[in-house]
């Protein structure tokens, strides 16, 4: 999955002949998983036309404030557009354009939304050898850099003057990678390794019958994908559940006992950099499994169980430098428990589910949480969709390793 999966990006085509190449580009992106919306200069339209690249983006393509057509159409707003995007990238990036950028002259709707834009910036210049090389050009890129923007540098070739050498605009396939590894090194959490788990383990009674509950298992999977998302190597030992990722660098390992994800975890513990534990991993198992299906004849029917091991309690007696966090479901006394478990278990940070929460809790797409450090620091939290309770999460890890 690439990097680029999910990102919104602003694509902003210049009047040059490299632009016929955006076509390729536009296809490309939305290839990585992408949404892309194109903006263009009113020259761009001769070398390429709005048509092809609003089918390729399968969104209009904005070239002017308004629509000249439809008196009553609403004005295309730059500063939406802008605040919008996660990237923007301005290819091909002309002399003309990059001096405009430069200097915030801002006469048209691509000059606008570049100005009004919070994402990181991308230019892929493209002009003849001479152009490229004038000291206005090369001022043009000094004062980009320096505004932040990230410069993909021109590749050397044919050009449409006929000579050959440095100016051609890079090829889209070099695009693309250009900016998914500039992305890829500039992710936070790229290099660290996590150890997730996820959903419930089922422990068995007889071939047929299981003790269980009735964890969905999308806390752990929303965790795991928002940690790849940041660049973590991710180990994701999970219990029965619906979900399934196909993230690159999440490996997931299917168990379904309390005694397979004690193993799977103690397999992998001592790589890891962060452990989060959010399994709802069964407190206790039949003591005896029957081998063949239990018929229904007594009217009563007695089941001894036994205390499966405290996987999350093993982890913090053997851990070193590993970030340890942990769930808590509670129904009562829920500070006082949780406070409890952190000094237990030996965590760095509890997350804090209570059943008494409206929204909260199994089988729900939201989530409503308190997190308790292990200097009993105390946040509570708003409730939120489970995706955005990751993120928090996430960016409690991100907080731990670059204060």
């Amino acid at each position: 999955m690439s990097v680029l999966n999910g990102k919104k990006i602003l694509l902003g085509v210049s009047g040059g002949i490299a632009a016929y190449k955006t076509a390729s580009l536009v296809r490309l992106f939305i290839k990585a998983g992408a949404h892309v919306q194109v903006i263009m200069t009113p020259a761009s339209k001769d070398f390429v036309t709005p048509l092809t690249l609003s089918t390729l983006s399968r969104k209009p393509v904005f070239s002017s404030f308004y629509n000249e057509d439809d008196q009553e159409a609403e004005w295309n707003n730059h500063v939406e557009l802008g605040l919008w995007a996660d990237l923007m990238l301005v290819a091909p990036a002309t002399a003309n354009t990059m001096s405009k950028m430069t200097n915030g002259n801002c006469d048209n709707l691509l000059i606008a939304t570049y100005l009004s834009a919070k994402c990181p910036v991308y230019v892929a210049p493209a002009m003849d050898l001479d152009m490229y090389k004038h000291p206005s050009t090369i001022a043009s890129f000094t004062a980009l850099q320096k505004f932040g923007n990230t410069i993909i540098p021109a590749e050397s070739g044919e050009l449409a003057s006929g000579l050959s050498g440095e100016g051609r605009m890079a090829e889209p396939e070099n695009i693309v990678a250009f900016i998914e590894s500039d992305l890829e090194s500039k992710l936070p959490l790229k290099g660290k390794k996590f150890l997730i788990t996820a959903g419930p383990t089922y422990e068995a009674i007889d071939p047929v019958r299981f003790i269980g509950n009735h964890s969905s298992g999308k806390m752990g999977f929303d965790i795991a994908s928002s940690a790849a998302n940041l660049g973590a190597e991710v180990v994701l030992v999970s219990g029965p559940t619906h979900f399934k990722t196909n993230h690159p660098s999440i490996l997931l390992i299917p168990v379904v006992s309390a005694q397979e994800m004690y193993k799977a975890c103690h397999a992998h513990f001592s790589q890891m950099d962060v452990v989060i534990a959010a399994a709802a991993v069964a407190d206790y198992r039949p003591k005896t499994v029957a081998t063949q299906k239990i018929k229904k004849s007594a009217d009563n029917f007695v089941i001894e169980l036994e205390k499966t091991k405290d996987i999350l309690l093993s982890l913090g007696e053997i851990k070193k430098n590993q970030f340890l966090i942990g769930f808590a479901l509670e129904t009562e006394n829920e500070i006082e428990n949780a406070k409890l478990k952190i000094q237990k278990k030996n965590l760095d940070l509890i997350v804090l589910n209570s059943l008494q929460d409206e929204g909260a809790g199994f089988k729900k797409a939201t989530n409503k949480v308190t997190f308790i450090d292990k200097d009993f620091n105390i946040e509570p939290m708003e409730l939120k969709p489970k995706e955005e309770v990751a993120d928090d999460i996430l960016n409690k890890i991100k907080a731990y390793f670059h204060d």
